[in-house]
């Protein structure tokens, strides 16, 4: 056989060089080098080399180019969307991996990943997406030995921590975690319980920190028909950190006894859904834990990265409710999210909790935070916004009382008869408290939830040093072990049911009301519900657009512990009548967040689309001029038009 010609043969040694397991790329011209880029310090690799892939071929080209800029200044542009993911994706193209002369391209799922969640964030500031983030063009597959650029956001996570020598699997150590130390816990804790846990995150902090939730139910992952959602929420306030470990421990003490055969534990996790997010401020904790316990100022670390109150960051639905409430025949539950709410600072842990709301039908919730030792309730600002504290109440006004008392109760401390204890002051009321009656203030994460979704939530304040030191944890845990559990057991008494036409077929967004109170509940898209309610005789009416209304009369004995089961099946109205539809109309604008449309109807969420939308008069866009003002060079890639 004759020797190929030149030209074949030169395709025959390219396509063996570039052969599926080929881990690098030679360039033969380049030679390795510290990476000394600012805004890639924090990358899984510490060489990189010149050339780089958009043929960059010194440090000054790469930090005057538009690419680099737009690098430096996406956290700010996307809000804390996709930080830190994206800025180190664009990394690895402006300062590719080089070891020993050879470069390793980042992988392609990675980028086609972020790519399908970051993209709306880009949408909603008018802008393309950058050229150099191409999947395709600058990325590579995994059987040809790409890398992750993004392996050190989840670098020391997925190592187990050893326990020491000679202790139990049910073994807690009741000590303060770095948030390294939460997620490894939280996902051993996972591992060990996985027939019935599982973690997932629902989001990332403006830092780039996962906001990870343990769950456990008897079917990790899937909603249950009939069985309620309950979430309980640490930390939103980084320095009150008693509830981050509550709830740490928490999630192992449901796991190891469950794997005991404690009957209550399992009880609980059999019908219960529960959802623990030990941090809603992992930013926040690690500037108060940088100054330790004992140390702590009262505010330092308080705030998000942001310097955020997340717990004032919420839309303020309570004034809305307020005037609702003064017009005959509006509805003043579901209230949509106002448009302007979103061209405020709106924080990403607080997107994520709302997102988190929006995905799954809560039905019962408390926030733990620090400071003081009482349970307070909605709503938490005052009917008259003059008014610093002023009983405030929201027409679930004796259910709330219930759900604050059964934490309250079973707390040895809160139930402590001496007035000059933590938390004495409140002692007349039972350690619990209408919010606004305490202090009025707007945002609050409670509020939110009553109003916006069906949700019940409380606050419980778990004492008055807020980082306290660690030989106080243990006796924390003890005094607040019983009233969690109490709490969340809770979450099953009242009504529930399923709401279905007469095929059987369920019906969502049916509403569920109670006469004489003024706030309705909407059933899950699998027609189930859960009514929360105190003891007492109550005429409960289920309705939905183009059905007739059906009334039934309910008794719900003192001491009943497990929920009523009470079924509607509606029956369609004839064609002539719509009468019913004017009823279910609301007055506000439709909810960015994918919440209820005027008839309750879920959309899809997309709170980035009402931050900034594109200018109508065709003119460029707000970010423009800034990029224009720091180089010659205009980067015309970033516009979409």
């Amino acid at each position: 056989m004759p020797p190929p010609p030149p030209l074949l043969l030169l395709t025959v040694l390219v396509v063996v060089a570039a052969r599926p397991g080929c881990e690098f790329e030679r360039n033969p011209a380049a030679t390795c080098m510290d990476l000394q880029l600012r805004t890639c310090s924090d990358a899984a690799y510490n060489h990189t080399t010149f050339p780089n892939l958009l043929q960059h071929r010194s440090w000054e080209v790469v930090e005057a180019s538009s690419e680099y800029i737009l690098l430096s200044v996406l956290h700010q542009l996307l809000e804390g969307q996709c930080n830190p993911d994206l800025r180190l994706l664009g990394c690895a193209v402006l300062a590719p991996r080089c070891e020993g002369g050879w470069v390793r391209r980042p992988c392609r799922h990675i980028c086609e990943g972020l790519r399908e969640v970051c993209q709306p964030a880009f949408d909603a500031i008018d802008m393309a997406w950058p050229y150099f983030l191409d999947c395709h063009r600058y990325f590579t597959r995994e059987d040809e030995g790409c890398y992750d650029p993004l392996e050190k956001l989840r670098g020391g996570l997925e190592a187990d921590e050893a326990l020491p020598s000679g202790l139990p699997p049910t073994f807690i150590r009741f000590s303060h975690h770095s948030y390294a130390q939460m997620v490894r816990v939280l996902r051993r804790t996972a591992s060990r319980c996985a027939h019935v846990a599982r973690t997932y995150s629902i989001g990332r902090s403006f830092d780039g920190r996962e906001l990870l939730v343990i769950e456990f139910s008897s079917r990790p992952g899937q909603h249950e028909l009939m069985e309620p959602e309950v979430k309980l929420i640490g930390n939103i306030h980084g320095n009150e950190v008693a509830g981050r470990e509550m709830l740490i421990y928490l999630a192992q003490y449901l796991c190891s006894e469950y794997l005991l055969g404690n009957p209550r534990i399992q009880r609980l996790l059999n019908t219960t859904r529960i959802h623990l997010l030990p941090s809603m401020n992992p930013d926040g904790y690690e500037v108060a834990a940088a100054e330790g316990a004992g140390y702590n100022g009262w505010t330092s670390g308080r705030q998000n990265a942001q310097n955020l109150d997340l717990n004032r960051n919420f839309p303020d639905l309570t004034s809305e409710y307020y005037r609702l409430a003064e017009t005959r025949g509006a509805r003043s539950d579901h209230i949509p999210i106002p448009q302007h709410y979103w061209w405020g600072k709106v924080a990403p842990e607080t997107k994520a909790i709302m997102k988190w709301m929006q995905t799954i039908p809560f039905v019962l919730s408390a926030s733990l935070h620090g400071g003081d030792l009482v349970v307070s309730y909605p709503f938490d600002f005052s009917q008259h916004p003059q008014e610093e504290k002023m009983f405030s109440p929201t027409p679930d006004e004796k259910m709330f009382k219930l759900l604050s008392r059964a934490y309250a109760d079973v707390h040895p401390m809160m139930m402590d008869r001496s007035e000059n204890r933590c938390g004495g002051n409140f002692l007349k009321r039972g350690s619990i408290i209408n919010g606004a009656d305490w202090y009025s203030f707007t945002g609050g994460m409670s509020d939110f939830n009553y109003l916006h979704t069906n949700c019940f939530e409380i606050t419980v304040e778990l004492g008055c040093v807020k980082f306290p030191p660690e030989e106080a944890l243990y006796t924390l845990w003890q005094h607040n072990k019983e009233s969690l559990l109490n709490f969340v057991e809770t979450v099953h008494r009242g009504i529930k049911g399923v709401v279905t036409d007469k095929f059987g077929k369920p019906v969502k967004n049916a509403r569920i009301s109670v006469k004489g109170i003024r706030h309705d509940i909407t059933t899950a898209p699998d027609g189930d519900y859960w009514r929360l309610l105190p003891p007492g005789i109550h005429i409960v009416i289920a309705q939905a657009p183009g059905y007739a209304k059906v009334i039934k009369k309910v008794i719900i004995p003192t001491r009943m512990k497990r929920a009523g089961r009470v079924d509607f099946i509606l029956q369609p109205l004839g064609l002539g009548s719509k009468n019913f539809l004017h009823g279910l109309r609301r007055t506000g604008p439709h909810d960015p967040l994918g919440g209820a449309s005027s008839l309750g109807e879920a959309t899809e969420p997309d709170p980035l689309r009402a931050r900034r939308q594109p200018s109508a008069d065709g003119s460029k866009p707000w970010w423009w001029s800034y990029f224009t003002s720091l180089s010659t060079h205009r980067p015309r890639w970033l516009l979409k038009y």
